[in-house]
């Protein structure tokens, strides 16, 4: 009798999870992808909740706030968070950090590795470069201001291509050929470590510089219950467990 009223509590709570279960739509930044993936089947594991993710950049999010685009979560960087908080399109309550992500250089595979240890290596390396790569989101509008500070800002513009997201960098870097160096976010970079490129290594310590992402309920979210369950899930030890083992600080 114990048996079978086990099994029938193991049927009835499978039943109530099924039914309890809701699609919740995120979009996200693209830097925090491998974090996310990893969070989303803990999701799955503790709340029975799938989440539809859809990646994008800072300012491709941006412009889809503004266009009215309905999620349920948004994951992005605290600026924009604040923002969309003031013009009414996200809830400040139960906003929750995600974590941040440092920049990375990279090489194709078959490529010689540059000296980066310090900033003047990285500034002769760059010099003397055939081309660059990097994206023209958050992290490259850093690269940007930090290229400038270090003087040859302009002097390396002609050699340089921009993309508006990582993956391409990525994609560019592994097709690449002659003396060719790619910035981009560590996670993604680790992404396409056995696809042909190389990690070098982050900035130099003294530059570097952490893109950090928050997460936020959009206002009127169509799954506001699940949504709620995520952030409160997203704030816990082992959802920082699953961001921090992908690379997401």
């Amino acid at each position: 009798m114990k048996r079978i009223s086990h099994v029938v509590l193991l049927v009835l709570g499978s039943a109530l999870n099924s039914a309890t279960a809701a699609e919740v739509k995120v979009l996200s930044g693209g830097a925090v992808e491998p974090g996310l993936h990893a969070f989303a089947a803990l999701v799955k594991r503790d709340l029975g909740h799938d989440l539809k993710i859809q990646f994008n950049t800072t300012p491709q999010i941006v412009k889809r706030l503004a266009a009215g685009d309905v999620y349920d979560i948004v994951i992005v960087t605290p600026p924009v968070i604040e923002q969309a908080i003031k013009d009414g399109k996200l809830a400040a309550e139960g906003r929750a950090p995600v974590g941040r992500v440092g920049a990375g250089i990279i090489v194709r595979s078959a490529a010689a590795a540059p000296n980066v240890a310090t900033v003047d290596a990285m500034k002769q390396a760059l010099v003397g470069a055939d081309s660059l790569v990097y994206n023209s989101a958050s992290s490259g509008l850093y690269l940007d201001q930090l290229f400038a500070k270090m003087g040859i800002l302009e002097q390396i513009k002609p050699k340089t291509t921009r993309y508006p997201d990582g993956a391409s960098v990525m994609e560019h870097v592994i097709k690449g050929k002659g003396n060719e160096i790619g910035f981009g976010a560590i996670t993604e970079i680790k992404l396409y470590t056995s696809k042909g490129l190389t990690f070098i290594g982050p900035l130099p310590a003294e530059v570097q510089n952490y893109t950090t992402y928050d997460a936020a309920m959009m206002s009127g979210a169509p799954a506001a219950e699940a949504a709620k369950a995520v952030l409160r899930l997203l704030a816990t030890p082992a959802a920082k467990a699953a961001f921090t083992a992908a690379g997401v600080e």
